[in-house]
């Protein structure tokens, strides 16, 4: 698992340095990896650290193993609002949320803030609920797959879910399954998560890590043992976490290689992206000595996560040069220009309308969340709708945000149709010219200054030029 930290210097905060390494010590204890941290030095508007960790989460493709570490509630925001709207943001990314101050996910609290709305400091408000939380030993947030909340507000087994979590458990330990085959196991079989979706790596591998079906609860950092009846028993339970955290090892040992078509090449048969995949394979020859090769190409998304889609694959040295002389016009493949609607004075015309109608939208959008948050304190909706429906708008929020920012940088930077031929025939050139002397980071940002997109088959592409 890997964090990345995010931390805001507020008043009554502990300097950014201090947050630093609280953050790096949290990761040791807890066997994180540390992968990044975002810094904003004081409040305001202009929060380009946040923007910044939402930029780097929407680039990785292993979100879904990624969790989010913040001091406490108030690094989100200055007030109630705005920290639950980012904190909704970063949900809808796919990342998990962690407080440092107790080990816990900040969303357990939200909705019991919202509900007071009292004029107290956003920061005592989650001193308050978290004590009253914890002297009243209640279940917070969504119970795990497999259990319900009691009357008692204490996990009860749902035996429908809990038979699938040991089957689970089963399938990883006695049939030797791994997380993969197993989300397709239960797919090709129609058995549906908590909120009758697909099955993915990062859910199977949740289950297998979650303490809980040990009959243990943990709360704001403190392990309650024996606190609900358990589904696993502690013996398998070891045997599972030893051979993840082999197989962890294993892939820490790899190193990252760059794929300068990340974020950019999708599949044309399911239109989801196509990811970087790397494997290493060693052989014996005859004559006793070993050989090795890497092996990099891209394959679909939902093949990988969810064995979805059918195995298509490219090599990705092949796919890289074969998008680059398309470029060049000495490939057949089909290049697309995305369409340029008429003169400079029609486009920035045109860019400030729609300016106006994403901010109308984002309003709106604000609205729904403000209002599924007050469903949910007045009891017309569960907790668990209220966070599903607040983190779609959070994910169609974050989409329109950066929507709306590109439409204003085109606004801020237009420029004329010749420059901007000029700057197309620059970047070109240097594809041309400088190809081979760039570093691999340098190659990439070419490509991506001048694609929108790359919309891969078997045996063919698309190119659609952002220029």
């Amino acid at each position: 698992m890997r964090a990345v930290g995010y931390f805001r210097e507020t008043s009554g905060s502990q300097p950014l340095a201090e947050q630093s390494r609280a953050f790096l010590d949290f990761c040791r204890q807890n066997g994180y990896e540390a992968a990044a941290t975002f810094l904003d030095p004081a409040a305001g508007d202009d929060c380009t650290g946040y923007r910044q960790l939402i930029e780097f989460l929407k680039q990785r493709s292993d979100r879904g193993f990624t969790v989010v570490v913040i001091p406490s509630l108030t690094s989100l925001g200055s007030d109630l609002w705005e920290a639950a709207r980012r904190y909704f943001q970063l949900v809808s990314l796919g990342v998990k949320v962690m407080c440092l101050e107790d080990g816990a996910d900040p969303g357990a609290t939200l909705l019991s803030l919202w509900s007071e709305k009292k004029d107290e400091r956003l920061g005592q408000k989650v001193q308050a609920a978290m004590r009253r939380k914890a002297v009243k030993g209640e279940v917070l947030g969504r119970p795990p797959f497999g259990y319900r909340v009691g009357p008692r507000r204490r996990l009860e087994i749902l035996p429908e879910e809990a038979a699938v979590v040991r089957y689970i458990f089963r399938l990883y330990l006695r049939d030797g399954l791994g997380i993969r085959l197993i989300a397709r196991r239960l797919n090709e079989e129609g058995v549906r998560t908590h909120r009758d979706g697909l099955w993915s790596m990062v859910t199977v591998r949740d289950i297998l890590r979650n303490r809980s079906y040990l009959g243990t609860y943990s709360r704001f950092g403190v392990r309650v043992p024996a606190s609900h009846p358990a589904l696993i028993s502690s013996d398998d339970f070891r045997r599972v976490q030893e051979r993840l955290s082999s197989r962890r090892q294993e892939k820490a040992k790899r190193q990252t290689s760059l794929f300068l078509l990340s974020g950019l090449a999708y599949c044309g048969y399911c239109d989801n992206k196509m990811i970087g995949v790397s494997r290493r394979q060693r052989w014996r020859r005859r004559d006793g000595t070993e050989k090795g090769a890497e092996y990099r190409y891209y394959q679909c998304e939902s093949r990988t996560n969810r064995s979805l889609c059918d195995y298509h694959t490219r090599r990705a040295g092949q796919l890289e040069e074969e998008v680059r002389q398309a470029l060049l016009g000495n490939k057949s493949s089909a290049v697309v220009a995305v369409p340029k609607a008429g003169d400079d004075a029609a486009l920035l015309k045109e860019a400030e309308a729609r300016c106006r109608r994403l901010r109308g939208r984002l309003r709106r959008l604000d609205k729904r969340l403000e209002e599924y948050m007050n469903e949910a304190a007045r009891g017309r909706i569960s907790g668990e709708r209220m966070r599903s429906l607040s983190v779609d708008v959070a994910a169609e929020g974050l989409s329109l945000e950066e929507s709306l920012a590109e439409a204003e940088r085109f606004i801020k930077q237009q420029a004329s149709a010749a420059e901007r031929q000029q700057q197309k025939e620059r970047a070109l050139a240097r594809l041309r010219d400088e190809w081979d002397q760039l570093a691999p980071l340098g190659q990439q940002s070419l490509l991506g200054e001048l694609l929108e997109r790359v919309v891969v088959w078997d045996d063919s592409i698309r190119v659609l030029l952002r220029l």
